[in-house]
């Protein structure tokens, strides 16, 4: 009985916490009262208040950061798709508020090993580095890496990269884009991610890696799309075959 009585209370605890941030009490950024203070307001133990937090953790409500305590989190996140293939520009067209693009970096290269592999270069063959954030209601979430072999896509502009790539390949250069192999995988803050993204205490990143092909199945883009741990979030669709 005396178990039950913890267990609920632990619960009770959560889903009041849960009410008091969808009523806006505590707003996306705001911190959480200590533990001890958590567990004065509802007569209960600091073990009780952990489990507390714990499961609003594991639900996405709080982000706990360590010297700094619990913080909110804000649940509305971006829903990019993951198993579709659309650019940037035609995702922000479905938004109420749109982000903005900024060009970091444009840069002509020779491949190292690393994209000699990804991208299946040969020793010394020439691509484009370009890295662009985007930026959703004044910060830096998400930072995409890109990568296209200049053989196939001979000039890019930073006009061009802050428009939509895609769209260039597509109109003007008549490219027929047909199918991308994607990953992603949840790595440690390079010092890329904490020069060009606004990390709020956060020393990980979701990263979508993304291998697109052409319609004659030509590999010629390498991407990695790196995402703010709380402004990410799966979406996709599935259906059980009978």
């Amino acid at each position: 009985m005396v178990m039950k009585m913890k267990e609920n209370k632990y619960m009770s605890i959560y889903q009041n916490i849960v009410k008091d941030v969808k009523r806006g009490e505590y707003k996306p950024g705001d911190k959480l009262p200590s533990e001890h203070e958590l567990a004065e307001h509802y007569e209960t133990s600091r073990e009780t208040i952990r489990k507390s937090l714990n499961l609003l953790a594991q639900n996405g409500y709080i982000q706990k950061i360590r010297g700094k305590g619990s913080i909110v989190l804000d649940m509305t996140q971006f829903n990019l798709p993951i198993s579709g293939l659309v650019s940037f520009k035609e995702l922000s067209k479905e938004m109420s508020n749109p982000p903005k693009t900024k060009v970091n970096e444009l840069t002509e290269m020779e491949g190292n090993a690393f994209l000699e592999k990804v991208l299946e270069l040969s020793p010394g063959e020439k691509v484009w580095q370009v890295v662009r954030s985007r930026n959703f209601d004044g910060e830096n979430v998400i930072l995409d890496k890109d990568y296209f072999k200049k053989s196939i896509v001979e000039q890019l502009t930073v006009e061009i990269c802050k428009n939509s790539i895609y769209e260039y390949l597509e109109k003007d250069l008549g490219l027929i884009i047909s199918f991308a192999k994607k990953e992603f995988v949840v790595e440690k803050c390079t010092e890329e991610d904490y020069a060009y993204l606004d990390l709020k205490g956060y020393d990980h990143v979701v990263v979508v890696r993304n291998y697109v092909y052409l319609e004659d199945a030509t590999l010629f883009q390498y991407t990695e799309s790196r995402h703010r741990l709380d402004k990410f979030q799966f979406v996709d669709f599935a259906r059980r075959e009978k």
